[in-house]
Formats: C-alpha cells, sequence, structure tokens
C-alpha cells in the first residue's frame, strides 16, 4: 500500500510529465512521451491524444503513438475514435496512425468511407493502412471497392500507399482492379496495371511498374499509340 508522501510524489510527476508534453522544447516534449509510455498512467491518455493532433515534430509524434499503444485499447481506442471526427487534419490522421498501430478491430466501423476518401492525402493514407489492419475476416472485397476509387490519385507517395495497402489484402482485389484496368481516366488505369504488377512481382519496384503501365495505357488495347 502507498503512503501519502508516494502519492504526493507520483502525482507531482504525473503533473511535471504533463506539462512536458507541452514544453517548447521538442526534446522535453519527447522525453515526456518517452516517460509516459515507459510507465503508462491512465491520466495522461487524455493529454497524448490532445498532443498528437498539433505536435509539429515527427518523431515526437510518434513517440506520441508508441506511448499510447503501451496503455490498454480499452482506455485508448475510445478517445482516438472521437479524434476521427476531429476538423484538424493532423488529429484525424494521427489517430488512424495510431490505431492502426493499436491493431484492435473494436474500431473498425470507425474506418468510414469519408475516411478513406479523404480530401486530405495524409489523412486517406492513414486511413488505408488502418482499414487493411482493422478488416474483419470477410470484409476485405468491400474494403477492396472503395480503395480502387482512389486510384490515380494523388503523387508518387499517396499512389504507392494506395498500392500496398490493396497488395495487402491479397487476392480478393484482382476483380476491382481488374474493373478499373479498363477506366476511362488514363491515371487510373495505369495505377491499377501498376499496382496488378507489382501484386506478382512485389521486387520489380513501384516506379518500374508504373513506367510499364503508362507505356501500356499509351499503346492501348490494340497495341498503338493512342
Amino acid at each position: 500500500m502507498s503512503t501519502p508522501k508516494q502519492d504526493t510524489d507520483q502525482d507531482t510527476d504525473t503533473v511535471r510529465g504533463l506539462r512536458g508534453l507541452e514544453d517548447s522544447s521538442s526534446s522535453v516534449r519527447l522525453r515526456a512521451a518517452l516517460a509516459a509510455g515507459t510507465a503508462p498512467d491512465p491520466r495522461f491518455i487524455g493529454k497524448l491524444i490532445e498532443r498528437c493532433a498539433i505536435e509539429p515534430e515527427f518523431h515526437v509524434r510518434e513517440m506520441l503513438t508508441w506511448a499510447l499503444t503501451r496503455h490498454p485499447a480499452s482506455m485508448t481506442v475510445p478517445g482516438l475514435v472521437d479524434e476521427l471526427r476531429s476538423e484538424r487534419a493532423q488529429a484525424r490522421s494521427q489517430a488512424l496512425h495510431t490505431l492502426s498501430k493499436i491493431g484492435d478491430r473494436q474500431a473498425w466501423p470507425a474506418i468510414t468511407r469519408a475516411l478513406l476518401t479523404d480530401a486530405d492525402d495524409e489523412v486517406a493514407r492513414s486511413a488505408w493502412r488502418a482499414a487493411v489492419v482493422l478488416v474483419p475476416d470477410g470484409e476485405e472485397a468491400g474494403l477492396a471497392g472503395v480503395l480502387v476509387t482512389q486510384l490515380g490519385r494523388g503523387e508518387r507517395e499517396t499512389r504507392l500507399s494506395l498500392s500496398r495497402a490493396l497488395i495487402a489484402l491479397g487476392e480478393v482485389i484482382m476483380p476491382a482492379l481488374g474493373a478499373a484496368m479498363t477506366a476511362p481516366d488514363p491515371r487510373v488505369r495505369a495505377h491499377a496495371i501498376a499496382t496488378e504488377r507489382l501484386s506478382r512481382d512485389p521486387d520489380a519496384g513501384f516506379e518500374f511498374a508504373i513506367e510499364e503501365a503508362k507505356r501500356v495505357v499509351a499503346l492501348g488495347p490494340t497495341g498503338q499509340e493512342e
């Protein structure tokens, strides 16, 4: 049983830790997040989630996510799910990222079509990764059907993220991917073809697959330049 002094010391450490998460120095915030994960305390959860939404430094955000994964999912998942409705893109993105690391499928219903098609590329990419981790058995085809609607979107990193998410779902993607390979939009066709080739030959690399797909699209179904 703890003594009053021990309780006071713990309370002081908690207050110091919570303040550390808001310090102007990124190294202090990093140490505070590390401490919060090293000695999990439910009193930190709200502040960790809150800080994820506004933390400017990538490495600190990663430590905040790690700290949250060290707490019971039953305590962290509800708060993270609430963040998915935030108007702040970073709040949505980081909550999705953290949910993918926790891996609790109770969060699956919160991975909505709106998030999977979010206008913010970083939010969408985080949603794709989270969805692949959390999708229940038997619902992969439905998820693939939503993901293929995003083919051709964004720059290289966004397209590569989508290809990886689709490939991670396995053979179930092929019907939807096959339909996308004949889409009217040449960017969609090229991305679908590249994804299919990458799924067959992961060692080929995305750049090679996309360039080869562009050539296929340019030649058209008859083998002539369009």
